[in-house]
């Protein structure tokens, strides 16, 4: 019988220390994995090594595209902004069609007005962003911009049951991925 209380205390024991084991990695992954200014730098300089700004707020190019990058660690939030075009340029149409691809096309990055310009925006939690969904994201706003007056698409998966029938754009974002990951 106390060969059996024996085994049993050795297999809590072990189970015990396991399952602080598996706690503390799992902790461990999760806290490697929060979003915040200093990783965010990181791969930022990572995708444009002539980064301008500071934490919290740079600006950097890919390609030709001007890409801006805002965080309120406080307030747990960013957003990635690209102007587009002015809105004394849109016409009644367009509004329209922009209005219909934020429905199916251009996914997680929307198309928003403000300050008289509309914007290709991406808006999300910072500290739930890992490194695969910020560099897309960037990825996303930047085709929004550039297939502004085609297929309004952000160049991943298309909604549906929408109007569009957009060209997919995967490959700015594959390209980004790349780049921005870590070796």
């Amino acid at each position: 019988m106390s060969h059996q209380i024996g085994k049993c205390l050795a297999v809590i024991i072990f189970c015990s220390f396991f399952s602080i084991s598996a706690q503390s990695a799992e902790e461990a992954q999760e806290e490697s994995y929060v979003m915040n200014n200093d990783r965010m730098d990181e791969i930022i300089r990572r995708l444009d090594d002539k980064v301008e700004g500071k934490k919290g707020y740079w600006q950097f190019k890919i390609g030709t595209v001007v890409v801006t990058v805002i965080t309120d660690e406080n307030a747990d939030r960013m957003r990635i902004i690209i102007p587009v075009i002015e809105t004394e340029k849109l016409d009644k149409d367009t509004l329209y069609r922009i209005m219909q691809a934020n429905f199916d096309s251009t996914l997680d990055a929307r198309y928003a007005i403000a300050k008289e310009i509309l914007w290709s925006a991406y808006l999300h939690p910072l500290t739930s962003l890992d490194d695969d969904q910020f560099i897309t994201a960037i990825g996303q706003t930047i085709n929004l911009v550039s297939s502004f007056g085609t297929s309004y698409s952000s160049g991943l998966l298309n909604f549906g049951g929408g109007d569009s029938r957009a060209i997919q754009e995967k490959e700015l974002i594959q390209q980004l991925l790349d780049k921005g990951r870590a070796i």
